[in-house]
């Protein structure tokens, strides 16, 4: 560059020599040179010939260019020494003061159009032909070299008067500036070559890339596809330019100057450019890209997760798309072992992680790493962290904390409660290795209706069976899912479901037949869309392959589809006094001073009261207490709000061996 310039010196001499002659000798002594005209500045201007250049005759090939440059952007020599003459103030500020008066003006010390034409060309033929290397189609404009800027006290300048500007990317790699272009530093990022392990995955991605296909990575975040990227890029010898789309402007003009500067710094470093989150932008961005990508030299690499919108560009410049799949339990058990090598974790403990949680390949490495426990509990405990946060925004976490031993149920329903764990566990052995799972396409998971009066238990069941397979727990407030506009209930449901599947959580709808209650009869387009909603719901039930439970006090409301498609229905009986007995003994924790007339069982056989009223009563009792003992005054007292609350009046009665409290 340095040689370039002094060959620019010798050029720029004789030009200012030619100018102090045409100028006259004062013209370097006017400090206002350009900021007036005189008479004597008039006469020289008119005795001038139109388009004679006052420099003396110059020639595109009097300097040396830039051969990389014109070979990768097929620059002429002129072109080439177009954009020399622009880069020289970067390099040292004199060339503006020459520059100004080389034009006889000394506000202008960028070079303009004008100023080249009259450097470079011999004539003016040879600068009326030349104009055309400004033209917007022309290698200069057309790959963004240059930017031809208007002086902004002129309007609608000249082209002769525009200046000539050449692109920061060009300008740091002809001065050999290291680092990324300032323009990428907020969302790109180059990463090293690494070939790291080499997968299958690694290799198809690399052949594709070596046929100079554009592909689109599409699966979930952490299932390794930008790291299979970086591993083929690194068995081409090249490293990989990461850009995050999610943090690149919004504007389209501005976004499409951001991708194509990211570009060309792949092709300048020689690096895979790989463009993240593509799937998230919106249509004008979204079609700006395969046509950005179409201009650009070489492979290229997108990702997303979901499906790729066709667009007109698309169909135009089409990208190849290469599933990363989820992987299956028996893939998620090599991950998890390799992950936990060198600690004592049971075998047994690496079956049920790999059936439960469908984690990515990441997620499983740093549930590995967060917790140095090798129990079930203290594994299961650190992948559920890593996943569920976006359900998290769509329904309620309930934290499991109910045992077996807190649910008063009737033998049967026991039973078939702990059917369903032994279903979830099972998974596994009868879907995969039984081959049920490839002859079933629907309905492999387990739906559970839990049916009965309010307070019977049918949310603490739920917290058991959460607890006792390891699983979040999250209940969904149908009435937050529900929406009278027309989709919006499926969109939302379609979330739910498809972020369930990822966390492997359990999905708890409570008052279930707000939505699942039976079809009518069409009679309007509310009725029509208001089936859509439970069709699609029965739909999205048979897909999901956990655990979903439905909650409901009136059975016989259901639609009967939806309980032909469960796998398990279980009643919860209102208690009858054996069993509110029980309930009476188990609802005071161990730490509290209960005094000696509190009869459990006079209170069972009097006050026909649901599991979760007499939890009611139990801990209003305990605060009417405050740091006394619990006395059978107490328990009255809060049975007597309890039942003003179901709207029953409860005559004035104590119990046996009560005393006032």
């Amino acid at each position: 560059m340095l040689d370039s310039l002094r060959r620019l010196d010798a050029r720029l001499a004789e030009a200012v020599a030619a100018a102090t002659a045409s100028y006259g000798s004062g013209a370097a002594r006017d400090a206002f040179r350009g900021l007036h005209t005189g008479a004597e500045d008039v006469v020289r201007l008119l005795e001038r010939d139109p388009g004679v250049s006052a420099l003396g005759p110059g020639t595109a090939a009097g300097l040396p260019g830039t051969a990389w440059l014109a070979e990768r952007y097929d620059l002429s020599a002129f072109e080439q020494n177009v954009l020399l003459v622009a880069v020289a103030p970067e390099v040292d500020l004199r060339y503006e003061r020459l520059y100004g008066y080389l034009q006889d003006d000394v506000t202008r010390r960028r070079p303009t159009v004008e100023l080249m034409l009259n450097l470079l060309c011999h004539d003016v033929p040879d600068k009326l032909s030349r104009r055309s290397a400004f033209a917007a189609d022309a290698p200069l404009l057309r790959h963004r070299l240059v930017r031809l800027v208007p002086d902004p006290h002129q309007v609608e300048p000249p082209l002769p008067a525009r200046y000539v500007v050449p692109d920061e990317q060009i300008v740091d790699v002809l001065l050999e500036v290291p680092g990324l272009d300032r323009r990428l530093a907020g969302w790109c990022r180059l990463m090293p070559t690494d070939p790291g392990p080499v997968a299958e995955q690694a290799t198809e991605i690399r052949d594709l890339l070596l046929a100079g296909h554009r592909i689109y990575l599409r699966g979930r975040p952490g299932s390794g596809r930008k790291r299979a990227a970086r591993t083929a890029a690194a068995l081409l010898g090249r490293p990989l330019l990461h850009g995050e789309l999610s943090l690149t402007p919004t504007d389209p003009s501005a976004f499409d100057e951001a991708l194509f500067c990211f570009l060309r710094e792949a092709e300048l470093y020689g690096a895979i450019p790989l463009l993240d989150g593509a799937d998230a932008l919106d249509a004008p961005r979204r079609e700006l890209v395969p046509r950005a990508l179409a201009e650009a030299p070489g492979p290229a690499v997108l990702t997303g997760v979901a499906p790729w919108q066709p667009t007109p560009t698309y169909r135009q410049h089409p990208l190849i798309t290469y599933e990363f799949a989820a992987p299956d339990a028996v893939a998620r058990r090599t991950y998890w072992a390799s992950a936990l090598a060198g600690r004592a974790v049971a075998a047994a403990h690496l079956d049920v992680l790999a059936e439960r949680y469908p984690l990515t390949p990441r997620a499983i490495t740093e549930a590995a790493d967060a917790t140095r426990g090798d129990t079930l509990p203290e594994l299961s405990a650190a992948a559920r962290a890593t996943v569920g946060h976006e359900l998290a925004e769509l329904a309620d976490r309930i934290e499991p904390r109910a045992r077996w031993d807190d649910l008063v149920l009737p033998a049967d329903e026991l039973a078939a409660l702990r059917e369903i764990c032994a279903r979830v566990a099972g998974q596994g052995r009868v879907l995969r290795e039984w081959g049920f799972g490839r002859r079933l396409s629907r309905g492999t998971g387990a739906g559970v209706l839990l049916t009965g009066p309010p307070g019977t238990g049918k949310t603490m069941a739920a917290e058991v069976l959460a607890g006792e397979l390891h699983l979040d727990l999250y209940r969904i407030n149908l009435a937050g899912v529900v929406s009278k506009y027309i989709g919006e209930t499926e969109k939302n449901l379609d979330r739910i479901f498809a972020a369930a599947e990822r966390a492997g959580a359990v999905l708890l709808f409570d008052e279930a037949d707000a939505l699942l209650g039976r079809r009518s009869e069409v009679r309007d387009a509310h009725d029509r869309y208001a089936n859509i909603e439970v069709a699609y719901l029965l739909q999205r039930m048979e897909a999901f392959t956990g655990l979903t439970l439905l909650a409901t006090n009136m059975r016989q409301s259901l639609d009967e589809a939806f309980t032909r498609r469960l796998a398990f229905t279980v009643r919860f009986p209102f208690p009858d006094e054996v069993s509110r007995a029980r309930i009476w003994r188990g609802i005071w924790p161990q730490d509290v001073p209960l005094a000696p007339d509190v009869d459990t069982d006079a209170l069972a056989a009097r006050y026909t009261l649901s599991g979760g009223h007499i939890k009611n009563v139990a801990l209003a009792a305990a605060f009417l207490a405050g740091a006394g003992p619990v006395t059978a005054a107490h328990v009255l007292h809060a049975v007597r709000r309890e039942y003003q609350k179901m709207g029953k009046e409860l005559a004035d009665e104590a119990l046996p061996g009560a005393t006032d409290g």
